[in-house]
């Protein structure tokens, strides 16, 4: 589920974090950067694990360059993780870890003979005449099928204002949209599927 990845970066330390040693300095500035942010390609950071190597530090370019240890959330594809039910919808149903919600199961992935229930608003597996409901906050154990990275830095494909026009409000509130519809994908997310013996609802199994 963890693994450490190691990154190579440059920080720049402010005056105020002179009085801290230099580790917890540089420790400080790249748990704000990288916790709970996802890097591309590598997998959602959690926090620093260690630093192993630093350079010396110059004055006005004011950045150190620090080789570090990085913990990271990428679990590998055949993985069975457990989390809790988040939402279900007719798509399949959306499960969270806590710290990471970016889980999908499909409909084809959850355990045959489910349906999605309209009235309920959650999937149900029939099995044997028993209908066995996918409750919200349930807890639910799944493996991991594939993960994706998507780029979801903010793009704005609008012409450049012509010099000496100010943008119009159009422009200002199509720039807006672009904007926002970006922040809907998410950078880093895994699809799962639940489709075979002891995977599904922990209380299915008595575990």
């Amino acid at each position: 589920m963890f693994i450490l990845s190691e990154i190579e970066d440059t920080v720049k330390i402010v005056p105020n974090d002179f009085k801290k040693e230099d580790s917890g300095a540089i420790t400080d500035v790249l748990n704000e950067k990288y916790a709970n942010k996802v890097v591309q390609e590598v997998g959602l950071c959690i926090c620093v694990h260690d630093i192993l190597h630093t350079s010396e530090g110059f004055i006005l370019y004011g950045d150190g360059c620090s080789y570090v240890k990085v913990v990271v959330f990428r679990p590998f594809v055949g993985e069975i993780l457990t989390g809790k039910i988040k939402s279900c919808s007719p798509s399949g149903v959306r499960v969270s870890m806590g710290f990471f919600d970016d889980i999908l199961i499909p409909g084809g992935a959850l355990q045959p003979g489910s349906k999605f229930d309209p009235a309920e608003q959650v999937w149900v597996w029939n099995y044997e005449g028993e209908k066995m409901f996918m409750d919200i906050e349930e807890s639910i154990r799944f493996r991991v099928l594939r993960e994706q990275f998507t780029d979801a830095t903010p793009t704005n494909h609008l012409p450049a204002a012509a010099p000496g026009r100010r943008q119009s409000v159009a422009d200002v509130s199509a720039s807006n949209d672009l904007a926002g519809n970006s922040t809907k994908i998410p950078p880093y997310s895994i699809t799962c599927a639940i489709s075979e013996d002891g995977l599904g609802l922990l209380s299915w199994w008595g575990s």
